[in-house]
């Protein structure tokens, strides 16, 4: 199966944020850590891309946490210039993080998609299966996030922990996780609840 021609803007565009990334990052150690996970799904896409058609929806959803995350492995996530964001919630932490962690959730679409275009479950079960592949996920990486933190220390550990000070903030990020999966999930919803065979072709 030939690739989608928009995966490979999608990448081309990603390509040019990546370059910028990569030119004199805040901190080389902690942008390499961040990178590895945003090279891992990019391959993971172009592979499934390959067994299963994705849907222009699917691919806009997995480049925004890319984006993001390539931002964030930039400057580290508590340094973002995100100073508008935060005075429009009226919070003095940066709140990068939690924005970057709500756009994980919205994997959720792709992967209940893949699923349904699969037809590996019925449509409500695939998308409970994608819920719970998110959450899973984001205690999965609330781990590994404590797990280098501790391992590098110093303040590279501490950057890439991004806790801010805040003892609450693996479950924080959990939460927004979580709620990016159900929005993404209402959204895919919506969309099959309006055309019926959407993932039938």
């Amino acid at each position: 199966m030939t690739v989608p021609r928009q995966l490979t803007w999608f990448t081309l565009g990603y390509a040019v944020l990546f370059i910028f990334s990569a030119v004199a990052p805040n901190s080389q150690s902690v942008w390499i850590a961040e990178i590895i996970p945003v090279m891992l799904m990019l391959a993971l896409t172009w592979w499934i891309s390959t067994l299963v058609p994705l849907s222009k929806t699917a691919y806009c959803l997995i480049f925004i946490w890319m984006a993001l995350h390539t931002i964030g492995a930039k400057y580290t996530f508590a340094e973002v210039p995100f100073g508008w964001f935060n005075q429009l919630i009226g919070s003095e932490r940066n709140n990068f993080d939690r924005v970057a962690h709500f756009a994980i959730g919205l994997y959720a679409y792709p992967i209940a998609e893949v699923v349904i275009r699969r037809r590996l479950a019925p449509s409500w079960l695939a998308r409970a299966f994608a819920l719970f592949v998110i959450m899973s996920i984001a205690a999965g990486y609330e781990i590994v996030e404590w797990w280098y933190a501790d391992l590098a220390g110093g303040e590279n550990g501490i950057a890439f922990l991004g806790s801010q000070g805040d003892i609450w903030d693996a479950q924080k990020d959990m939460l927004c996780d979580t709620l990016g999966a159900l929005c993404a999930l209402s959204l895919l919803s919506w969309q099959c609840r309006h055309n019926p065979r959407r993932f039938q072709d």
